[in-house]
């Protein structure tokens, strides 16, 4: 399953530290399981795995199935929670996904647009758009783009086979859109905010017409849901995971960097920058979610990690089994010196790099410690999707914060609509 490694917390977070957050973590605990705490109203993703129906598996299944027949590609179109939880789960698993999935509505950039409309052009395309309300901006600008081309392409009766809306149950322009013109449509559970969608029709819909594995990924948050429902500090490694991260918030460490060897964690490190900025930044609270990737990013930013202001602690994801691994040539000539590795694996060079790191980081002030996951699958993935959701509720609730809300979002909304004459 997870591991977790906290050996270089040492000096900074205690034992007794620890335990003083027991009574906090219990209150925080029965409050979210009773669904009485602060957003109540938006925790339908904490018993959301245990709830998804076989038979809406398999009809994803199907629908894929057809999907793939008739398509070279598929356009996920949306932003934040509809657009990250995707993409981290497709970077993740590499060159497993069965249909090319090209993204669009999570930037404004005509170049970006523009670019993909000229790639996506002469393929056989289906489009899934993911829009509650279906008049956030960017994907909707961008949906009508595609929709154009679509157009251009397909009759009436193909488009209904092309499309494919994930929206909210009865109401918004995208809900009037699919019932209008007959499109395909799943349903937004209201009690599910987007960036804790990725287990939800948002994330298993284009992910099973890309050829994932949403069984296993779903499997896995299974699994996470039932092994963090227990409160007990000692054994339930999520609620430790918030209970040190809130110790070291005031101890004056405010900026958690997620840290990786293994650049497939790069958008879910991405991910996790969402749902932990939107839940915490708030109150003029909150730990900063930062991330690097290494060893890429020690020859840039360590410097900074091992002697800049120390008011970070670390987060390393790693990963125990890669999917392939590779052994380091000899060389007769050695002219590089590096023959003492030769024969060894680069994922045996890669660990060594992350200890060596964790080991300097710590001694250089920045505390740290290891989410490590078995191997790089779709259960291993479902599994810290679900433990990272259950973590930020638990550690917003420890910071009297409602971990479900996010009001500063709309603040330049206002301003955007405004300046473009929206009336």
């Amino acid at each position: 399953m997870i591991s977790f490694k906290t050996d270089y917390l040492k000096g900074f977070v205690s034992d007794q530290d620890i335990k003083s957050m027991a009574g906090a973590v219990k209150q925080a605990h029965e409050d979210l399981q009773a669904r009485k705490g602060k957003g109540a109203e938006f925790t339908g993703w904490l018993h959301w795995p245990s709830s998804i129906s076989e038979n809406f598996l398999k009809e994803l299944q199907v629908l894929a199935a057809e999907v793939q027949k008739h398509s070279d590609c598929l356009v996920s179109i949306g932003i934040g929670g509809s657009y990250l939880g995707i993409r981290a789960t497709l970077e993740f698993l590499g060159g497993t996904a069965k249909l090319p999935i090209y993204y669009a509505g999570h930037n404004i950039s005509s170049d970006g647009l523009y670019e993909l409309l000229e790639t996506i052009k002469n393929k056989r395309l289906s489009v899934v758009v993911i829009s509650k309300s279906g008049t956030t901006t960017e994907p909707a600008i961008a949906f009508r783009a595609v929709k154009k081309l679509l157009e251009s392409k397909y009759s009436a009766d193909e488009l209904k086979k092309r499309i494919i809306c994930v929206t909210d149950q009865k109401k918004g322009a995208l809900r009037s859109m699919a019932s209008k013109y007959g499109y395909r449509s799943f349903v937004i559970p209201d009690d599910v905010g987007g960036r804790f969608s990725v287990l939800t029709p948002v994330g298993l819909v284009p992910l099973a017409l890309a050829g994932v594995d949403i069984h296993a990924l779903v499997e896995g948050a299974r699994k996470a849901e039932a092994e963090y429902a227990i409160c007990d500090l000692e054994k339930n490694t999520c609620y430790r995971y918030a209970a040190i991260r809130n110790i070291l918030y005031r101890k004056g460490k405010t900026i958690e960097v997620v840290s990786s060897f293994y650049p497939n964690v790069y958008y879910v490190a991405e991910w996790f920058k969402q749902l932990f900025g939107e839940s915490e930044g708030k109150d003029g609270k909150g730990i900063f979610p930062a991330s690097m990737m290494f060893s890429t990013d020690l020859h840039s930013m360590g410097q900074f990690m091992q002697e800049g202001e120390r008011n970070i602690f670390e987060t390393f994801i790693a990963i125990d089994k890669p999917r392939h691994d590779l052994p380091i040539p000899h060389d007769s000539d050695d002219l590089d010196g590096f023959n003492y590795v030769a024969g060894k694996s680069f994922d045996f060079v890669n660990k060594k790099a992350y200890e060596a790191t964790a080991a300097a980081h710590f001694e250089g002030g920045v505390p740290n410690m290891t989410i490590g996951l078995c191997q790089a699958d779709a259960f291993h993935l479902g599994h810290l999707f679900y433990f990272f959701e259950k973590a930020v509720a638990v550690s917003g609730y420890l910071r009297g914060i409602n971990p479900f809300d996010q009001p500063g979002v709309e603040a330049y909304k206002k301003k955007m609509f405004a300046l473009l004459g929206k009336k």
